[in-house]
């Protein structure tokens, strides 16, 4: 009896052993970087974040493996004082590394940019590089960088196969959320993209559930949203815009929107008007040309605002099958293209034509 508890109480030491070593085996591994490569990541903490918020940030860029033993780490050493700023991390940094980096590193130089509604990305190369040391080359690079895009699309759901077709200029064109950022002076053009993805994420993801529900998926929605974008000021105009798309879509009509034209000529509308050649051409984002009937472009012209998303979502369902802008931006919608006609007639002879809503 005694020799059978003897061999019971080293089964249970033999265990507790081994439990122990696997106990620090695994602490050994969370605390180790997730990665022995150099990929450094810029992390920005604002005043005020609470712990919790820091860790998922962390967890999000990829720089723990566990959100759970990182909160149990910062707890057991008494991690109390991480600064609010801006930090250059890698992901082959171990816990002790990244928390002696947050709670001691100097915030770092800091540059802010607005990237306005309805800007192409010819627009946004040149704020970029009017702002940063970031050249031209470096943005289309990385923008013709296959396995980077593919990166992203494993990272955001909005990205989808569309943006890797040969025939669209930009691979991001129509994903990079308007707004004014604040970026790091070392800042690299994929700092930025991220940026400005993660904010149209947050954008988007209200949305999912019916860009899911829809018939059109993702890529055509934002394109829809892009032409509205320019096309309209207001946010009913920009649904019936929309409509009118849909219902020149459905009976198999080009869109005929004058702003997609533009956009295949790469020319933008204040610089000059189009020669014919530009106009007939039928390249895969003009809307013009009969042999678009029923198409909508490859991608889109222009980074939407939330409000032209809405409106490709939400759009107003009409009767309208053309529209046309006066001298001040005001938008009338026609039935027929008798209507249309006799409407420009007006707006020519009571001096309202807009020079480029023809």
């Amino acid at each position: 009896m005694k020799k059978k508890r003897r061999i019971i109480f080293r089964l249970i030491e033999i265990i507790i052993i081994i439990g122990v070593f696997l106990g620090i085996g695994l602490c050994f591994y969370m605390v180790s970087p997730v990665s022995s490569k150099n990929e450094k990541v810029l992390v920005t903490i604002e005043e005020k974040t609470y712990t919790r918020e820091i860790i998922n940030l962390l967890k999000k860029d990829g720089l723990i493996k566990s959100r759970k033993f990182t909160l149990l780490y910062v707890k057991l050493n008494n991690i109390n004082n991480i600064q609010p700023g801006n930090f250059e991390l890698n992901r082959n940094m171990g816990l002790k590394e990244i928390f002696k980096t947050l709670t001691s590193t100097p915030k770092q130089a800091t540059k802010t940019f607005t990237f306005h509604e309805g800007k192409n990305m010819r627009g946004f190369i040149k704020t970029i590089t009017e702002n940063t040391k970031i050249t031209e080359n470096d943005i289309i690079n990385t923008l013709n960088d296959k396995e980077y895009i593919k990166s992203l699309m494993d990272e955001y759901w909005f990205l989808t196969d569309d943006i890797l077709n040969d025939n669209i200029y930009y691979s991001l064109e129509g994903y990079l959320y308007p707004d004014t950022y604040e970026i790091y002076e070392k800042s690299t053009i994929k700092d930025i993209f991220k940026k400005m993805l993660d904010q149209e994420e947050k954008v988007l993801d209200k949305y999912k559930t019916k860009i899911d529900e829809s018939n059109m998926g993702v890529h055509k929605i934002i394109t829809l949203a892009s032409i509205a974008e320019l096309e309209g000021k207001t946010t009913d105009d920009r649904k019936n815009i929309i409509g009118v798309f849909y219902n020149r879509l459905n009976t198999n009509l080009p869109l005929g929107s004058d702003v997609t034209t533009y956009y295949g000529a790469k020319v933008d509308m204040a610089d000059r008007d189009l020669y014919q050649a530009e106009i007939d051409d039928p390249n895969a984002y003009n809307t013009r040309p009969m042999s678009s009937a029923g198409k909508i472009p490859v991608g889109p012209i222009c980074n939407p605002s939330s409000d032209a998303i809405d409106a490709a979502i939400n759009y107003i369902k009409n009767d309208y099958f053309y529209f046309v802008a006066d001298n001040t931006g005001k938008l009338y919608f026609s039935k027929t293209d008798a209507e249309h006609t006799s409407l420009i007639e007006k707006l020519k002879n009571e001096g309202k034509w807009d020079v480029y809503g023809e």
